[in-house]
C-alpha cells in the first residue's frame, strides 16, 4: 500500500472530502504508475480519482466502529514521535 495513503475512518473531526481526494489521487497513481497522466490517459486518469473519491466517501460513511473515534492531532503527535525514533530526529 501507498505510505502516503492514511487511515481516514474514525477520526473526529471525520474525513474531509479533500483528504478522501488526496487518497484517492495516491492510490490511482500507484495502481497506474503515473505521478502525471499524459494528456492520451488524462480524462480516464481523472474520472478514476473522481470515481475512487465517490466511493471511499461512501465506504467512510457506511462504516460503524464501537471504538471511541481518534483524536487527529493525538494521532499526528504520536506518529512525529515514532519518526522521530526511527529516524533520529
Amino acid at each position: 500500500m501507498c505510505r502516503n495513503i492514511k487511515t481516514l475512518f474514525n477520526f473526529e473531526p471525520a474525513a474531509t472530502e479533500e483528504e478522501i481526494r488526496a487518497a484517492s489521487l495516491q492510490f490511482v497513481r500507484k495502481i497506474s504508475g503515473f505521478n502525471t497522466p499524459s494528456k492520451a490517459n488524462e480524462a480516464a486518469f481523472y474520472a478514476a480519482v473522481d470515481d475512487i473519491t465517490r466511493i471511499a466517501g461512501q465506504l467512510l460513511d457506511s462504516l460503524e466502529s464501537p471504538a471511541v473515534p481518534k483524536n487527529r492531532e493525538e494521532e499526528a503527535a504520536k506518529a512525529k514521535a515514532h519518526s522521530a525514533l526511527r529516524f533520529g530526529r
